[in-house]
């Protein structure tokens, strides 16, 4: 490890720009979750992200191109197949996958819910096919509560999820059903299995940050477990750990949505020593791009963007930041699953004067191989640093 400044990676969860070459074959032609909404809403305000080159990227109701951009900014295609959370920060962090994760579109298998079931001690479960997680409470909640059997539901990603009323299965009980089923679905290559525990009565549930992700271990070595091994702090905000199983992760802070995910953001940088600081921002994927809410959207997009000038103040000579998301998810789109696109890439590093044209990135490991020339760490097998185009 050489001395060297912090970097801060900020993932801006579903957002994307634009469908990639092979989109048709996810169902995903024609999304562009940030040109879509932009229109959808009459163009977008955003001058943070304007100013650091956003819409020098691709073109952006309400973003226009800057001639001098404090960023330096381009895109990156996703190189693994799938559209997943877990398959788009593997893949930042240089695990390419060439198989996708599993799919259950017709629900999951009596081989896998019996055994499930006989574990946990319960009879029965509810839904058992893919639905929208904040529709397919409202209409199984009372039941849930009726007869504590567990809701699951999948979606077009590589998911199991269990949603129960944390009055009738109290969320570390939850918490316990699906670590049974997460050591059950390792070797079906099911990506995450999701606690969902809600709350409310019936025609007013809602979920809440008591989410819990259970990851499948990632199949190799990661930039992560580099940092690591060479002594590098990281430091995961959100469902980063999650996602890592907790891997190369020497610190985990939980978040209650964007804003507090922001506020943590801030505090760490203001005492956090040379490190990876890498932030998750689940608001504008888990509340809205999967209820297609246009106006939450807008509205997560322009929270973040008032709160990156504060991150960006806290910065210190030496230090990076770079924006970017894991996939898309298009709430312009008559689907409510993640979209097959490019991702955002904006590189921000204080005392630059200007930014420079990263281009179009052939995979999302480009930016790990980026974290780890800038501490001085081996490179992955995959990926082509950028570094030297911004720091």
């Amino acid at each position: 490890m050489r001395e060297s400044g912090r970097f801060v990676v900020l993932v801006l969860d579903s957002v994307g720009i634009g469908e990639l070459p092979d989109a048709a074959r996810y169902g995903d032609a024609g999304s562009a979750t940030l040109q879509n909404l932009a229109r959808a809403v009459g163009g977008l305000a955003l001058p943070t992200f304007q100013a650091l080159g956003l819409g020098n990227i691709a073109p952006i109701p309400g973003v226009a191109p800057v001639e001098s951009p404090r960023g330096s900014f381009g895109k990156m295609a996703e190189r693994s197949p799938g559209k997943d959370t877990t398959t788009g920060h593997w893949e930042m962090m240089g695990i390419v996958l060439d198989e996708p994760l599993a799919l259950f579109p017709r629900g999951f298998p009596d081989e896998i819910v019996r055994p499930w079931l006989a574990e946990i001690g319960v009879t029965g479960v509810l839904g058992n096919r893919p639905a929208s997680g904040t529709e397919i409470i409202q209409e199984l909640g009372e039941e849930q509560r009726r007869t504590g059997w567990p809701i699951l539901y999948t979606s077009a990603d590589s998911v199991f999820q269990v949603a129960c009323h944390e009055a009738t299965v109290p969320v570390p009980k939850l918490y316990a059903w699906c670590e049974a089923a997460r050591r059950l679905l390792d070797p079906w290559q099911v990506a995450r299995v999701i606690a969902r525990p809600f709350v409310g009565e019936p025609g007013a549930y809602r979920r809440t940050y008591n989410r819990k992700d259970f990851s499948l271990p990632p199949p190799g070595e990661t930039a992560l477990d580099r940092l690591a091994g060479a002594g590098v702090e990281v430091v995961g905000v959100g469902k980063i750990p999650d996602i890592f199983c907790d891997r190369g992760v020497a610190r985990k802070v939980h978040t209650e949505g964007n804003a507090d995910g922001l506020a943590q953001t801030e505090r760490i940088l203001g005492e956090m020593g040379p490190g990876l600081l890498f932030v998750n921002l689940v608001d504008t994927d888990m509340l809205y791009g999967h209820r297609n809410d246009v106006p939450g959207y807008r509205r997560a997009l322009e929270e973040i963007d008032r709160a990156l000038p504060r991150l960006i103040e806290r910065l210190r000579p030496g230090d990076l930041l770079a924006v970017t998301a894991d996939h898309g998810c298009d709430p312009t789109t008559p689907s409510t699953d993640h979209s097959r696109e490019y991702v955002p890439l904006l590189v921000h590093g204080p005392g630059r004067p200007r930014g420079s044209a990263l281009g179009t990135r052939p995979t999302f490991a480009d930016l790990g191989q980026t974290v780890l020339e800038h501490f001085g760490v081996a490179p992955m097998p995959v990926g082509t640093s950028f570094l030297r185009e911004v720091a």
